[in-house]
Order: structure tokens, then C-alpha cells, then sequence
């Protein structure tokens, strides 16, 4: 398989988890969001969405969407599960995961952050708008996880574990004030002492810079 993917992106870095975790082999290629390779005629042909990450099976099919691909991962390597068996502990954990992925990530990303510079908003103006959405959608999430377990759902990591990792990540980049969230960084400290989050960290990739 071959995995598109940015070092920084943290949809990317969901995906990286999540195949490591699972023991999938796949082969990363770079594709270089700030110099715009995602806008090239051949990026293009690759996933229209002209973004990262998009994962290309060994028959040729792609994938695109970090939540598609996680979920086709879930479906095509069951084990180990990122999802409780309890449909209704199933709602709960997709909905801590989605929102981080549907109301945190997408009015943060490099998209959002380049119209708001180019509609005259300042660099500070735009950190202090990731951190206002990040600073919201973490202390929502934190009452939605779990109180009493080593990680968000339970004592091994799951989909909202890969979800927020990443988000953390970015929040660190970006300054914001993460004293609020302890139950949070704690779960991230558990999760970054595995191998699997550990080598998907965008730090440790090829491309990182």
C-alpha cells in the first residue's frame, strides 16, 4: 500500500497510527502541502479533494478521508479493535472521535488558515482562532471520554485515542493553553509510550523538516 501523506497533516498522522497499530505495511510518499504539491495535474489524479492523506490499496483502489480510510481499516483488520463491541459504547467513542474530526480539525486546517490570511487577518489573528476552536472542542471532548480508563474508552487505545493525538500535537504547535485538559495529556503521554504512535509521530517521518 502506499500512504499520501504530509508530516504535519493530522489527518495523515491518524492514518499512520492507526495502520501501525493494526501491523499493515504501506509505503509513506510525501506530498509537500505548503510548497501546494496537492494542487499539481498529478496529485490531482491521485485524490481530487487535492488533500492528504489518501491511501492506495494493493489492487489500485484509493482511498480518501482519514475517517473512510479508518473505518475501512476497522471493517478489513478487525484486530485489535479500535472500537468497543457495545453498539451503544460504539456511539459514544465515534462521537468523541468526530469531534475532534468534524469540529475541531476542519476550521484549523492549512485551507481555512490561508483564506482567513488572505481576507486580511493577521498571523496572530489566525492562531488565536485555532486555539479558540481547539480550547472549545477539547473541553467538549473531555467530558464525553471516559473519567476511569487508561485511555479514552478503555485500557487499550481506540479511535478516539488516534484522534486525539494528533490534535494535541497541533495544539502544542499552535501555544494553546492545554492546563484544562490534564485527563487529556495524560491519555497522550500513555498513547506516545507505544510503538505504533511513537513511529507515527511527524517528527519521525521522512519528510519532516
Amino acid at each position: 500500500m502506499k500512504l499520501y501523506t504530509y508530516w504535519r497533516s493530522t489527518t495523515s498522522y491518524r492514518v499512520r497510527i492507526a495502520l501501525n497499530l493494526k501491523g499493515v505495511d504501506y509505503t509513506s510518499v510525501p506530498v509537500d502541502l505548503v510548497a501546494g504539491d496537492q494542487r499539481s495535474d498529478a496529485y490531482a489524479g491521485v485524490n481530487p479533494g487535492l488533500g492528504v492523506p489518501a491511501l492506495v490499496l494493493d489492487d489500485g483502489t484509493t482511498l480518501t478521508q482519514s475517517m473512510a480510510i479508518l473505518d475501512w481499516l476497522e471493517d478489513t483488520h478487525p484486530e485489535p479493535a479500535l472500537l468497543p463491541t457495545d453498539p451503544i459504547e460504539r456511539a459514544h467513542a465515534r462521537a468523541a472521535a468526530l469531534g475532534i474530526a468534524t469540529d475541531i480539525h476542519p476550521v484549523n486546517n492549512l485551507r481555512v488558515v490561508g483564506r482567513l490570511k488572505s481576507m486580511g487577518h493577521t498571523q496572530d489573528e489566525a492562531i488565536d482562532w485555532m486555539n479558540h476552536w481547539m480550547t472549545e472542542g477539547f473541553a467538549a471532548f473531555q467530558t464525553l471520554i471516559r473519567p476511569d480508563t487508561p485511555f479514552c474508552f478503555g485500557d487499550t487505545p481506540g479511535l478516539a485515542d488516534i484522534c486525539l493525538v494528533p490534535q494535541l500535537y497541533n495544539a502544542r504547535r499552535w501555544g494553546t493553553d492545554l492546563a484544562p485538559f490534564a485527563r487529556l495529556t495524560e491519555i497522550e503521554g500513555r498513547c506516545l509510550a507505544l510503538p505504533a504512535f511513537d513511529a507515527a509521530r511527524p517528527e519521525a517521518q521522512a519528510d519532516a523538516t
